[in-house]
Formats: C-alpha cells, sequence, structure tokens
C-alpha cells in the first residue's frame, strides 16, 4: 500500500503508521476532532482529523510559539487565502480553516499516497515513463496554479504528493525558518535553495511564474536522479550554482534532458510556460497519459476510501500507456477506474447550459429521464464512437424526435442514437456553440447561441422549414426552449427585453420589457412551461423574480426574494434556486440553495457548511447538485434541510451534470465521461479519455452528457460523440 501523507498542508508526514501524537496536540481543531499525529514541520504540526460526517482530513495546527506572532498569523492568512484559491485538480481542497484561532488551523482533504522525496529515498529514481508523467502532471498543475494568481515559491520534493489520480502540489506560501538554513537578513526563510530560481536569490521581491518552472526542472533531476541539478551540502553553495553554473543533468532521460535544459535557464523570459510545456511533452511521447499516475498497485479489498473522497485502484506508476487511449481496456468491474478523478452533480429532470450570463435549465421534472431532452431510446444498444465530417471542436448535443442532435462549430448534424450512424448534417456559420440545438415546436432550433440566423429544421432530414435572415429577425442575445416556444433575451439589443419566437412558425409572438437590474439571468424549465427571470439588486441582498407564460409572455407570479439568487430549475411546483458570491451566478461561488413555492410563498434556504466556487448546479426530485470549478460536489436536499454529502473530485471543473435518480454523470475535460452514485457520491466508473491532437488546450465550454432510455452520450475535445449503457458504469 501507498504511505500515507498529509494533503493539506505541505508538513513531513509519516510514511504508513501514524506517529504517537505530541503532547502540545489540541482534542479538536474547530469542529473536527484530531487522531493522530502525520507529521511535524517547523511551523506547525499536521494531524489526521475527522469531521462529523466521517470524512479524513488533513488539519496543519501551528505551532503555539508562532500563534503569537501577529506577523505569522498574517502569512498563514495568506496562504490559507492562495489554498483556497487553486483548490482543485492539482492540489489539496481546502475544506475549513480558521487563522483568527488561538492555535490558528486549516483543514484540507486528506490524501493518501507519498510525497516525490518519500518516493524517491525509499524506491529510488523514477523510470523515464514515470518521470514524463510526473512532468506532464506538475506542469498541467501550475498552469492551473498560475491562472488564479498564484507563484508556489517553494516548489520542491516534499511539497509534491504523489496521489493515485496525478500528482498533487501542496503548501502554498506559509515560511518554515526551522526547516533551512538560508534566509535573508531579516531572518525569513526564501524557499529551499535546490530548487530556486536564480532570481528569487538576485530579486526575490520579483519573481513571478517562471521561478515555479525553474523548481519543476530540479524536480526532474531529483525524480530521474535523485539528487538536484545543483548540489552540495552548504546551501550557501547550492545558492552560487543556481545563480551561475550550469545544472548536471546527467542520468536524466535523453528525450527530456533538452526540455529540463530550458526550465533550467538562467533567464526567467527564456524558460517555457506550462502550456508549452505540455504541447512539448506530447511531441516527446505522443502516448503519455498525464492522469494515470498510480504510484503502487493497491489492493482492492484492503483499500478503504475516506469519505467524501474514494481510493480507486489502478496500474503501477509507469505503466504502459495505451497507443490510442481511446482503445484502452475499462477497469474491471467493481473496481472503478484508474484516477480518482470524480466530476459529479445532476439532474435528470433539467440540465445547465451557460451561455454569455444566460442559464438555460430544460426538463421534464420527475416525468421521466432527463439530459438534453428526456425521451427513451431504441433498445438493443452497444456501445459506440461516432466522429462527424465537418465542423470544429467538441460537440454540444440534446435529444428529441428520436435522434441525437448534435451542434459544433460550423456545423449541426443528427446520429441514430442505437449506433452513431450519421441521420443528416446542415452547415451553419462558424462559432463557437455554446448550447446543443433543440426541438421546440417540432422543429430543430440550432441557433441557440446567437451564431447565424435563427431557423428552424425538419428533424427527419435536416432541411429549413422556416429562416429568419438578418434583417428580418429582431435582434436577440440567446434563445432558450419554452414549451413550443423559444424564449429570446437581449431583444432589440436591450438586456432587459425578453421575447417569445413560435418554434413552429419562426414568428415573434411577444416582446416585453423587464423592469430592474439589466443582465438578467434566464431559466426555462419546459417541464411546466414556464420561464423564470431573475434580476438580483446591485447590492445583492435582494433578487426580483418573475415568472413567464412563454406563449403570451404573461405575467404568471412577481416575487423579490431575499439574496442574490439564480434559478436552477422548476420541478414539483417548487422553483429552485442557488444563493451567494457575484450574484449567485456561475461566475461565483454558491454558500446556499433555496426553494420557493409560489403556492404559499414559503422559501426554504440550505446554508452550505463550505461554498463551492463557480459552480454549475441542476436539480432531480429535490435534490440539488453543485459542481464547483475548485472540484467540488455537493447533493443538499431540500426535503431533509441538509447537504447529503460533499465529494472534493479533485478535478479541476467538469460539466453540467446529469442524473437518473441512481447515478449523476459529468464530462471531464480531457473528454472521459464520468458514472457517481446519486446517493453515496462515489465514483463507479469512467470511459478513457479523448483528448485528440491538441490535448494541452482547455475547452472553453464542456458539453454535458445526454440522458435518454438509459444510455448515457457525450461529446469529446477530439470531436467524437460516443454512447455508453448507463447501467453499470463500473462496466465501462
Amino acid at each position: 500500500m501507498a504511505a500515507s501523507r498529509n494533503a493539506g498542508a505541505g508538513e513531513e508526514a509519516a510514511a504508513e503508521t501514524a506517529r504517537p501524537v505530541p503532547a502540545e496536540r489540541p482534542a479538536q481543531a474547530g469542529h473536527y476532532r484530531l487522531e493522530s499525529c502525520l507529521g511535524s514541520g517547523g511551523m506547525g504540526v499536521v494531524h489526521l482529523a475527522r469531521s462529523a460526517s466521517g470524512m479524513r482530513l488533513a488539519v496543519k495546527v501551528v505551532h503555539a510559539e508562532f500563534a503569537e506572532d501577529p506577523e505569522f498569523r498574517g502569512r498563514f492568512r495568506q496562504e490559507v487565502a492562495a489554498a483556497r484559491r487553486v483548490s482543485g485538480a492539482f492540489t489539496a481542497p481546502v475544506v475549513d480553516a480558521d487563522p483568527d484561532a488561538e492555535r490558528p488551523w486549516m483543514a484540507t482533504l486528506f490524501i493518501p499516497g507519498p510525497t516525490l522525496a518519500e518516493h524517491v529515498k525509499l524506491s529510488g529514481p523514477m523510470e523515464a515513463g514515470q518521470v514524463r508523467q510526473l512532468m506532464a502532471g506538475l506542469a498541467e498543475a501550475l498552469r492551473d496554479i498560475h491562472r488564479v494568481g498564484v507563484v508556489h515559491r517553494d516548489l520542491k520534493p516534499s511539497n509534491v504528493l504523489l496521489a493515485e489520480d496525478g500528482p498533487k502540489v501542496i503548501d502554498f506560501g506559509i515560511s518554515r525558518p526551522k526547516d533551512s538554513e538560508l534566509r535573508t537578513e531579516t531572518g525569513k526563510l526564501i524557499g529551499t535553495p535546490p530548487f530556486m530560481a536564480p532570481e528569487q536569490f538576485r530579486r526575490p521581491r520579483q519573481v513571478g511564474p517562471a521561478a515555479d518552472v525553474f523548481a519543476l526542472g530540479s524536480l526532474m533531476v531529483h525524480a530521474a536522479t535523485g539528487r538536484g541539478p545543483f548540489d552540495s551540502d552548504s546551501p550557501y553553495v547550492v545558492a552560487y550554482q543556481v545563480v551561475h553554473d550550469e545544472p548536471d543533468l546527467t542520468g536524466v532521460p535523453g528525450s527530456l534532458a533538452p526540455l529540463v535544459r530550458r526550465c533550467l535557464a538562467k533567464d526567467p523570459d527564456e524558460r517555457p510556460t506550462p502550456d508549452e510545456l505540455m504541447r512539448e511533452l506530447r511531441s516527446v511521447a505522443a502516448s503519455y497519459d498525464t492522469q494515470t499516475f498510480i504510484p503502487a498497485q493497491r489492493d482492492g479489498s484492503a483499500a478503504e476510501p475516506a469519505v467524501g473522497g474514494p481510493v480507486v485502484d489502478g496500474p503501477a506508476l509507469g505503466g504502459p500507456a495505451p497507443d490510442d487511449p481511446m482503445a484502452a481496456a475499462s477497469p474491471p468491474r467493481r473496481r472503478p477506474g484508474r484516477r480518482t478523478l470524480a466530476l459529479v452533480a445532476g439532474a435528470a429532470a433539467l440540465c445547465l447550459a451557460v451561455v454569455g450570463g444566460v442559464v438555460a435549465v430544460q426538463g421534464r421534472g420527475d416525468a421521466g429521464p432527463a439530459g438534453r431532452g428526456g425521451e427513451a431510446a431504441p433498445g438493443g444498444f452497444g456501445a459506440w464512437r461516432s466522429t462527424p465530417d465537418g465542423g470544429e471542436g467538441a460537440s454540444q448535443c440534446s435529444y428529441g424526435a428520436r435522434r441525437l442532435l448534435c451542434a459544433r462549430s460550423g456545423l449541426v448534424y443528427a446520429l441514430d442514437p442505437a449506433d452513431g450512424d450519421t441521420l443528416w448534417r446542415h452547415p451553419v456559420a462558424p462559432g463557437a456553440r455554446s448550447a446543443p440545438p433543440v426541438v421546440a415546436g417540432g422543429f430543430v432550433q440550432p441557433a441557440l447561441d446567437r451564431v447565424g440566423p435563427l431557423e428552424g429544421l425538419d428533424p427527419a432530414t435536416g432541411e429549413p422549414a422556416w429562416r429568419h435572415g438578418a434583417a428580418e429577425e429582431p435582434a436577440y442575445g440567446a434563445a432558450r426552449p419554452a414549451g413550443g416556444m423559444l424564449l429570446l433575451t437581449g431583444v432589440a439589443g436591450r438586456t432587459g427585453r425578453v421575447g417569445g419566437l413560435d418554434g413552429a412558425s419562426g414568428a415573434v409572438r411577444w416582446t416585453r420589457d423587464l423592469p430592474g437590474r439589466t443582465g438578467a439571468t434566464v431559466t426555462v424549465a419546459g417541464g411546466e412551461a414556464a420561464a423564470y427571470v431573475a434580476r438580483p439588486a446591485e447590492d445583492g441582498k435582494r433578487t426580483r423574480v418573475t415568472a413567464l407564460d412563454p406563449a403570451t409572455g404573461a405575467v404568471r407570479w412577481d416575487r423579490e426574494l431575499a439574496g442574490a439568487l439564480t434559478p436552477v430549475g422548476a420541478v414539483g411546483g417548487s422553483v429552485y434556486f442557488t444563493a451567494g458570491g457575484a450574484g449567485g451566478t456561475v461566475t461565483g461561488d454558491v454558500d446556499a440553495v433555496v426553494r420557493y413555492r409560489p403556492a404559499d410563498g414559503s422559501v426554504r434556504r440550505v446554508a452550505l457548511p463550505v461554498p463551492v466556487v463557480q459552480a454549475e448546479a441542476a436539480v432531480r426530485g429535490q435534490t440539488v447538485y453543485l459542481m464547483g470549478s475548485g472540484g467540488a460536489l455537493a447533493a443538499v436536499d431540500l426535503a431533509a434541510g441538509e447537504q447529503r454529502w460533499r465529494l472534493e473530485t479533485g478535478v479541476s471543473r467538469g460539466s453540467a451534470p446529469v442524473a437518473d435518480g441512481r447515478h449523476v454523470y459529468v464530462a471531464a475535460p480531457d473528454g472521459r465521461l464520468l458514472g457517481v452514485d446519486a446517493v453515496t457520491g462515489r465514483l463507479l466508473g469512467q470511459t478513457p479519455p479523448r483528448l485528440g491532437g491538441e490535448g494541452d488546450r482547455v475547452p472553453s465550454a464542456l458539453p454535458a452528457p445526454v440522458l435518454a432510455g438509459g444510455h448515457v452520450y457525450a461529446g469529446a475535445p477530439d470531436g467524437s460523440v460516443f454512447g455508453v449503457d448507463g447501467r453499470d458504469p463500473a462496466d465501462w
């Protein structure tokens, strides 16, 4: 079994068995019971802890002597803030923290696995394939860290955790004066000399992201050889070598040495960016899989996953990666895959799509399976994969008229859901597709994202039945289905004006000006044939919500509710909202879920213990699922008035979720489809990645999965669309 390691704060941890707890250990940190000591560093002690629900956490509690230092408290507060900003696929997600406590502390998800330092010490240098995988994973990590404006500044082997789903970068921003002999004139630690960039010695106040790339190069030398590119017993000699000498790359794999040497350039401007590193690594070996990073084979019978973070079996680190990831064999039954990457949260009745600040939800309440549509797909199903001829980018799909309807830049097309055969193709104006085509009024509506003119297509042939040219149609921002109508937002270029277009004829039946704040967020719930328009107040304390009849534009009801709310959808006579952060939209943090019942005016609000960052939401029954960009997935039960479970998936972001009652499905940026148990939040299975030739590029919008008749369909970055049986994701 891989050694257990605190993933929360970067303090050195014990290997497999927890050490006795030091005398100074408090019994509690906030609401968390501290069970045993995982490790101790210069500034604090890291403990294994349990939450009230049983979730395993790693809690860093600072030493009492530093708790009295106001300057240290300030630095610790900055560390907590930085760790929260980068909390996601490549870090240990922050669960809770209190930098103002008598003994400041921070709790993160506990992730088992050794550090790079421990791995090299116990097992020796890595093989070439392992080094390549590590470099690719850390390049991805630095890309995400730098994107949120954070520079790590102390990237070293003890701060890289080798988790089952890839390397995790830990320990953000806390100084540890006792860990190094090298200090500044004020006595403050500036880093770890063997892994510091020249500019950290020359001009430490001007250190930028390129310093982390230099440290990455040093890490690769350490991983490949067991030593650093600059080696000496004296940190002062090492500092001189870093600034003046050439690195010693003896023992670094020949295919990687030139790239490592570029990372170690003295001039920061000459070092590659993380994105450039990822592209170079793909050219070094097209078969590398940055997601497959398993330090050691684990016995599934012995693995006891932490609550909220399943331990997943997989091949040993450095094992052969398939030449074609799409042809890779699925993991064995009951062993949910090669990676602990779970992106979950779902709604069977409603599915979420985001376009330029407009949120649209389409569904059928609890009447049947949902996703992008809700009709039953034909029987006799086998897994398939299809790549359309024409268009660019990933396909956004829905299900309607017994067809899989998809759109990508420059193309709308229909597939047979049984085998993926192309039924028809229809060219459209090129542009980034961020909404799938839908059926409204009996015709396929392909231009919901306002790329090209509105038109209605015959679902059998793809031929236009009606079409509005640019001169005929009123200007609009986006279109969303509501019953047989399309709800138009931003009509005539006015964000406060909405309109209704007949999907059967293409005629605009009505327009209406809405008072209140511009940039309204619009949700359409097909099950009740109503459109819900939310307009948060400028101060974010109240939100005006209007329910419109999509056929006539008549106001069904108009209410002002407390908080900054974004409608998620309507089920069973109630409307569901997310609340909090930046107006509660998908660009902000969600800290609560709200249910409003128009019949009696009752409001139920369920606060989240920890906010979900940049959450996408969907509802099924009385459960709202939230998927955050930092990897957090939460299921909030409005009937019980509590958060049912929260899963720190370790993924940076995912698509809008879809659920069928038993499972929730979500698509990952690398084209994988993940299936999760809707009751427990455990990852059950996943398909192979489908990155294509430009796997280092991050798609601007992730296509949501499509559910129909027990089958799940998804579009991938390589341009393909594929279908699998959704009944048992463990068999994927």
